[in-house]
């Protein structure tokens, strides 16, 4: 399940595999779970939901923290006519690995049909000094479905003093539509993180980063009350969209300050609608 061996000089380490597969459909009047697979430490939950043309979905990891040669895989489809929000119950962890060790492997794949609309809402990925993660979200949309999603990186706990001096990552956002690749956005830092995130062309210091994805016939409209919504956030924030698409990026000193600006956004492009209420636990 996972991409090579973890040892330690003395013996081989138990590595943690997960995997999820979940599929929507609308039924009648309401949205559905259709299909439900789920295997090893990743577990899923789903709260109950007011809203009839709405599902809400939330991955567990009960592994509690995600290790070098872990590997996690999720796949989500929505099938036509049907709305999911999909979010995380909590910050996922991923923790220092020993030198030579095979990173932690996380793939995620969604897809979404026509007239169907998917949210993906993880909370923080936190990294801790000397992490190693491969990560990758591929999204296939069809003409006429929609997508927003969310990925956000901190490079360690400001609260707790913590510094990413090294690490390796490699984080790969792929989305396509209607067949064509209209996003691959990838980033790859190895070795002396700390170090790059100071440099003004990368993060100019800061230590937490998010990534957000809309595409939607409204995208390229909300691109300026969205600017308009960040310009007093405590973080720096671009805002750009064309082509169906709207793609922002913030860069904020840690983490708190990451999720304030990533709130304010997502009450913008989900018109004010309550976030899942594990991102308020």
């Amino acid at each position: 399940m996972y991409d090579a061996a973890y040892r330690s000089d003395a013996a081989p380490l138990q590595r943690a595999t997960g995997g999820l597969a979940l599929r929507f459909r609308r039924r009648d009047r309401r949205v559905a779970l259709a299909d439900l697979w789920q295997s090893g430490c990743l577990k899923a939950r789903f709260p109950r939901s007011f809203d009839p043309h709405r599902a809400e979905a939330v991955q567990l990891n009960v592994g509690g923290g995600v290790a070098a040669g872990d590997r996690l895989d999720v796949a989500i489809a929505v099938e036509d006519g049907a709305s999911v929000t999909f979010a995380a119950q909590a910050a996922e962890r991923f923790y220092r690995a020993l030198p030579g060790a095979a990173p932690a492997v996380v793939r995620n794949a969604v897809s979404v049909a026509d007239g169907a609309s998917l949210e993906w809402l993880p909370q923080e990925t936190i990294l801790f000094d000397r992490a190693a993660l491969d990560r990758r979200l591929d999204v296939t949309l069809d003409a006429g479905a929609r997508f927003l999603g969310l990925e956000s990186l901190v490079f360690g706990r400001a609260a707790m003093g913590e510094t990413v001096e090294r690490a390796s990552l490699r984080d790969l956002i792929r989305i396509r539509r209607a067949g064509r690749l209209v996003l691959h956005d990838a980033v790859r830092l190895e070795g002396e993180v700390a170090a790059a995130l100071a440099r003004p062309a990368i993060a100019n210091g800061a230590r937490a980063v998010a990534t957000l994805v809309q595409v939607a016939p409204e995208a390229e409209a909300m691109a300026a009350p969205l600017r308009a919504a960040l310009a007093d956030a405590p973080a720096e924030c671009g805002v750009s969209a064309w082509d169906g698409m709207l793609l922002s990026r913030i860069v904020a000193p840690d983490g708190a300050a990451l999720r304030a600006s990533v709130v304010t956004a997502l009450a913008v492009l989900r018109d004010g609608r309550a976030l899942p209420r594990v991102w308020m636990c």
